[in-house]
């Protein structure tokens, strides 16, 4: 008896486990709203090409800042797949000199804000921030004009660095947090850069200060915009 009820329990044992684990999986489809209707894709924001576009500026309590074009870029940059010949020779500079030291923000901003299309689900930029203790973080608008900061990073290190911001999921109530689309209208969604703000280090606040960046690069969603019906009108007016 035992030879045959020691299997059998060994059988019963074995597919339990299976079918525990297959139940503790988790469904792909649940995934961020449903990863089947998603159509992810890298598009570009800004490559940092047209002079006087952007602009910098800070307390005159601490300083004073400019910004202007230069020539060059990162070299691990890799072009995107649908824009190989693209000029993209140019890269945003700003310059900080200091008056005294503290805790201030340097705003790196554009002359308008930037729309992305879709749902955008992170934004990258390259960063060459001289090693210093400062730290960088992206401004922008969501869907009702409020503005949000999302973190990007600190600029403690030396040569150019791939900075990304991630934004965070949509609330269900679609009211508080970063929202992204309203449900109820077919009105194009999505955020708006507005620039960047550099919280300074109060340490490594003296001297004249240069930050360097370029291309700045978004991932979305376009699954709403590739299948919204063409006819429907946008209630924006």
């Amino acid at each position: 008896m035992k030879r045959i009820i020691i299997p059998a329990i060994f059988i019963f044992c074995g597919n339990f486990a299976f079918a525990q684990a297959a139940v503790g999986e988790t469904d792909p489809s649940l995934l961020d709203g449903g990863a089947p209707q998603q159509a992810l894709k890298e598009v570009s924001v800004d490559r940092f090409e047209i002079e006087g576009y952007w602009g910098s500026s800070i307390s005159s309590d601490f300083g004073y800042s400019s910004a202007r074009l230069f020539a060059g870029g990162p070299s691990d940059k890799v072009p995107l797949p649908d824009e190989p010949d693209v000029v993209d020779s140019m890269v945003l500079g700003a310059r900080v000199d200091f008056l005294r030291r503290g805790y201030t923000s340097i705003f790196i901003t554009a002359s308008r804000p930037i729309p992305i299309e879709g749902i955008t689900k992170t934004v990258s930029v390259w960063v060459a921030g001289r090693n210093y203790e400062h730290t960088l973080y992206l401004m922008i608008q969501d869907f009702y004009g409020r503005n949000f900061e999302l973190y990007m990073g600190k600029l403690n290190f030396q040569g150019w660095k791939k900075l990304t911001a991630t934004v965070p999921p949509q609330p269900y109530d679609a009211k508080n947090g970063v929202v992204q689309q309203n449900y109820h209208y077919s009105t194009v969604g999505g955020i708006r850069v507005v620039g960047f703000r550099i919280a300074t280090d109060a340490m490594d606040s003296y001297g004249s200060y240069y930050v360097y960046l370029d291309d700045l690069r978004a991932v979305t969603d376009l699954y709403a915009e590739n299948s919204r019906d063409p006819d429907d009108p946008h209630d924006d007016w």
